[in-house]
């Protein structure tokens, strides 16, 4: 057998290796992994990071396609290092990816590294465990819906309006909040393969003011929805403005060809788990939060 080609990637040219790598996952095996190619360009789209050119870690086979990365990405006050490998992978080359991640980073100047880590992956947890690395907190709660189970489009309340980003017009991206530091994510999001903008929606109220949001992504190559991010904001909760926001997104996603929806929660958001598991999300797994240092 042939041993894969370690190889580095930055930039956009990680963005497409790693969208490639995912897709082959999901295509290999419906649950494995956990991620999916959007949650990994919804990172890439949020604003620039540190580490956007930073040499990325990848495996190559033979033919030219990547077989397993190691994916540092900055998120301000931490920096997550995420391994993704086939659904094949043996436990000693899930510890070798693991390894040369850490070294990679470490040499590249990060000290400290953070991941989730699905609580039934015992091959992952030894391997970050032997490095020292330890269970700093819960992670999140993943959570599933069939197409054919999508719930009816709840009501939407008077004096609001459902809008997509195709409608916008010249109003501001809804996810742009200078008070709370967000850029505008428009751009980066338009850089990303899986990017919709019918699929980007907004509920305004009547002077046109964001009070919800929710963005829908649909891969067309596995038939695979994500929903990333959902907020209601602070002046516009109990309402059920995210009742309607997400049945709507869910009605599309469907309607563009979406098989199966993925959508997680933090274990202690209470509201979160009422209103998913209440339009037909079925949890499917829970993360631990993995952190710690990347020299040995």
């Amino acid at each position: 057998m042939v041993r894969p080609i370690e190889q580095f990637r930055s930039g956009s040219g990680y963005l497409e290796a790693v969208t490639t790598l995912l897709n082959r996952v999901r295509a290999a095996d419906p649950t494995a992994g956990l991620y999916e190619t959007a949650e990994v360009q919804w990172w890439w789209a949020q604003n620039p990071r540190i580490t956007d050119e930073l040499d990325q870690l990848f495996w190559f086979d033979d033919e030219g396609r990547p077989e397993a990365a190691v994916i540092a990405t900055d998120f301000g006050d931490a920096t997550q290092l995420d391994p993704f490998l086939l659904p094949d992978a043996t436990p000693e080359w899930t510890a070798h990816v693991m390894q040369r991640g850490l070294e990679h980073a470490n040499q590249s100047g990060i000290e400290t590294v953070c991941l989730e880590v699905d609580q039934t992956d015992d091959a992952l947890r030894s391997a970050l465990l032997e490095r020292g690395l330890v269970v700093e907190e819960e992670g999140f709660v993943e959570c599933w819906l069939q197409a054919e189970a999508r719930p009816a489009i709840s009501a939407l309340q008077a004096g609001y309006r459902l809008a997509d980003r195709d409608a916008a017009g010249d109003l501001r991206h809804h996810m742009a909040n200078q008070a709370r530091g967000h850029m505008d994510p428009e751009p980066r999001l338009r850089q990303t393969s899986l990017y919709r903008p019918d699929l980007d929606l907004v509920i305004y109220d009547h002077a046109d003011r964001v009070a919800a949001y929710g963005l829908f992504w649909h891969n067309p190559t596995t038939a695979v929805g994500v929903v990333e991010p959902m907020r209601t904001e602070d002046d516009h909760q109990q309402r059920g403005l995210a009742r309607h926001l997400l049945t709507a997104g869910i009605d599309r996603l469907v309607q563009a060809g979406a098989t199966r929806i993925k959508i997680c929660f933090e274990p202690s958001n209470e509201a979160a788990r009422g209103l998913y598991l209440s339009v037909g999300f079925e949890p499917a797994r829970q993360n631990d939060l993995f952190a710690g240092p990347t020299g040995s």
